[in-house]
């Protein structure tokens, strides 16, 4: 098949995170496939068209990637930050797997992204220091009481956590659940971040206790890091603190 999909992670939302690579495989396509945002953020020239739509339709945009490809079209699937961390990557390959069999001798690559995560520790210092993970607390595609399990386990390991799609209209509670079981696992005091929109013009980072951010608003532009009972402040007169988990963990 003459034909391409390339799956991008257009980073943080700042244009200086995108990678070479990645703008060339946007300059190369012939097609761009996304949710409405991403797709906006690409911009308009003569000979790529446009294939914008819904962010709960990832399998179906998916599919479409790979018919188009599969007609020989240069295909770019565009996802914010990295496209293999919650994002259009995993959806693609799902619709790779149960679809036509003949998809499979397409070329298909996936250009990394800067993540959230990535960009918002950057940010503040270096909160991901130690170990972490990162857990997603949509439960569009796993119940919720799957999400509430890992939770626990990944608080009761002592790990840094950030938490993506934190809070939505349809789920403004959920957020507020996940900082009460960490308040079972951490002290009051230990620091959380909420970063929003990191990259663009309205970013905004807040560092808080976690006594304090259990109160505090988010939207699904924020990004949630709870730190780990070793992640420390350092002070900074007249600015905000930097942020950081040692690397060593006492013995």
């Amino acid at each position: 098949m003459s034909g391409s999909v390339t799956v991008i992670g257009l980073g943080p939302g700042d244009p200086r995170y995108l990678t070479p690579a990645a703008q060339a495989a946007l300059d190369a396509a012939q097609d761009l496939i996304g949710y409405f945002p991403y797709v906006a953020r690409v911009p308009e020239r003569p000979g790529l068209t446009r294939h914008a739509s819904d962010n709960r339709v990832e399998v179906d945009r998916a599919r479409h990637a790979l018919a188009l490809a599969a007609a020989g079209r240069r295909v770019a699937v565009v996802s914010g930050g990295d496209p293999g961390v919650f994002a259009m990557a995993a959806a693609l390959f799902e619709a790779l797997e149960a679809g036509d069999p003949a998809w499979r001798a397409l070329s298909i690559t996936v250009e990394p992204g800067i993540t959230a995560m990535l960009a918002a520790a950057a940010r503040i210092g270096a909160p991901l220091g130690g170990d972490f993970c990162a857990l997603s607390l949509s439960d569009n595609l796993k119940p919720w009481e799957v999400i509430t399990a890992r939770l626990n386990a990944v608080l009761a390991a002592d790990l840094v956590i950030a938490l993506y799609n934190p809070i939505s209209r349809a789920r403004p509670w959920q957020l507020g659940v996940a900082l009460g079981l960490a308040a079972e696992h951490r002290a009051p005091e230990t620091p959380v971040i909420l970063a929003r929109a990191v990259g663009r013009p309205d970013e905004a980072i807040r560092i808080l206790t976690l006594a304090q951010a259990r109160a505090a608003e988010a939207d699904m532009a924020t990004l949630v890091m709870i730190g780990a009972s070793a992640t420390r402040l350092i002070p900074r007169e007249g600015q905000a603190p930097f942020v950081y988990t040692p690397r060593s963990v006492a013995r």
